[in-house]
């Protein structure tokens, strides 16, 4: 055969030559897609964001020769790079949320003015039916004796025993205690106290209210509670569970990492039922030690009918870039003792429980964990540079619509979910730097949560969706947690 010669081709090659040529790129291009392909399989198969391979392969590197070390912490820094862009930056600016509160107590019964942490411990420890106990404005350090204050009289319906200050902001009240409040009779009613933990030792500050036994409709609302591991640990004494709370309008956050390896999480339910906590601000709860795991909040221990609704929870608003997991909302958490549930068996960590018209962000573990969670909603809630929204093991089922997931939605060992009106980032997305979730919103890392564009609808009319903001919602409302963010959210200045 004659060479033939081409432009397009080097001087002395021929269109036979060429044609192999183009058939080897063609191949390697071919071979490269496939593995592409298959890449983006295994990733969404495997679902492991990048946040949370990174932090693996750092774990795994170190210890070993410094060059392995490098490479390990190069490959962790830039696979979180990809998910968490500015995971690791200066905390921005804080937050200011504004709750949607519901009617505060009306002073009714027998209204006692307090003076001194002295006489307040004796006005709350000796407390009768339709009591007002009022802090006078000031600060009152409590520290010492028994660790706590007992709440443990009985309040009745329409005469509950109410514990406030006039105005939110007047009131500073220092706990050096195990537990602040411990609540073990029904209907008390805690409002607008500023509550902080002065604890050096900070396994010595665990609770700022320990609910637990037969402290039904117990009501926190509207107060400010700082530096404690658990601002609400509620759970059985006896036979008795403190059932049907109310946690509402409440800010709860640590200025600093809680150097301790007990429990971190600002709101640690186990066994009760039928609480509804709404509108609160969680952030920063992040443990220094121990397994470094926790939670903003969680609902487990085999009850039924708990509600998380109208929430913010910022992981990591002021304290960015530690070690360890953050999850923001939980049914089931990490599990619970057999032995300490509700039906000594625990078949299920939660029952019917819903989490409808959250904002959840900046967490580095799951968004939304199911842990043995039946029969649950998970409805209209936002998940921004967050891990994935997650259902797992055969006891958990859950029903999610509406939802806007800056990650994927995962169901893990066996876990049973049913979708509709989603909007998520597949797992390979998040592998090439792609959020279009968190691009839907004019500057999601700095919370402006204007809509950059046209507003994702459920396709459907819905009725009954909640709203973070407490604003109106159409017939078709806009996914995730609000119609208009800025009505309740926006950077202080």
């Amino acid at each position: 055969m004659p060479r033939i010669e081409t432009g397009f081709f080097p001087k002395g090659s021929s269109v036979r030559v060429g044609s192999r040529r183009l058939i080897k790129l063609a191949t390697w291009m071919a071979a490269l897609a496939v593995l592409l392909i298959v890449a983006a399989a295994l990733l969404e198969r495997a679902g492991t964001p990048p946040r949370a391979l990174g932090l693996y392969l750092e774990r795994r590197a170190q210890g070993h020769h410094p060059m392995i070390e490098k490479a390990g912490n190069w490959a962790g820094q830039t696979l979180l790079a990809l998910d968490r862009p500015d995971a690791g930056g200066a905390a921005g600016q804080p937050l200011q949320f504004t709750p949607q509160l519901g009617a505060q107590a009306a002073p009714g019964g027998r209204v006692i003015l307090v003076r001194g942490a002295e006489d307040a411990q004796k006005a709350i420890e000796e407390a009768q039916a339709g009591d007002v106990i009022t802090f006078i404005p000031g600060t009152y350090a409590f520290s010492g004796g028994r660790g706590r204050i007992d709440a443990r009289q009985a309040g009745r319906p329409g005469k509950e025993i109410v514990v406030r200050a006039e105005r939110p902001g007047t009131v500073q009240l220092e706990f050096d205690l195990i537990e602040g409040f411990k609540v073990s009779g029904p209907y008390w009613t805690f409002e607008n106290l500023s509550i902080r933990g002065t604890c050096k030792d900070h396994s010595a500050c665990e609770h700022a209210f320990h609910v637990v036994g037969a402290a039904r409709h117990f009501i926190a609302r509207g107060n400010t509670l700082t530096d404690f591991n658990a601002q609400f640990k509620i759970n059985a004494e006896g036979d008795a569970a403190p059932d049907d709370g109310l946690l509402e309008g409440n800010v709860m956050s640590n200025s600093s990492v809680r150097r301790t390896a007990n429990p971190v999480t600002p709101i640690d339910l186990v066994v009760a039922s039928r609480w509804m906590i709404r509108g609160n601000h969680i952030s920063d709860f992040v443990k220094g030690e121990g397994n470094q795991v926790s939670y903003g909040a969680f609902a487990k221990g085999a009850g039924e009918a708990n509600r998380f609704e109208s929430n913010l929870v910022v992981c990591e608003q002021r304290l960015r870039g530690h070690p360890g997991s953050r999850v923001g909302l939980s049914l089931g958490g990490g599990g619970t003792d057999p032995g300490l549930c509700r039906d000594k068996r625990c078949i299920t960590e939660q029952s019917g429980g819903v989490i409808a018209a959250n904002l959840i962000s900046a967490c580095s573990d799951s968004g939304i964990y199911l842990n043995k969670a039946a029969a649950s909603v998970i409805r209209h809630n936002t998940l921004l540079d967050t891990g994935p929204l997650d259902v797992r093991f055969p006891e958990s089922s859950a029903d999610l619509d509406g939802n806007l997931v800056d990650s994927a939605v995962r169901s893990r060992d066996g876990g049973v979910l049913r979708e509709a009106d989603n909007r998520q980032t597949g797992m390979a997305r998040l592998y090439t730097g792609q959020h279009p979730v968190r691009d839907l919103f004019a500057d999601a890392p700095a919370f402006d949560l204007r809509w950059r564009g046209a507003v994702p609808r459920a396709a459907g009319g819905q009725a009954g969706v909640p709203d973070l903001c407490g604003g109106p919602r159409p017939a078709q409302p806009a996914l995730g947690a609000a119609e208009d963010y800025t009505r309740c959210l926006r950077a202080g200045r």
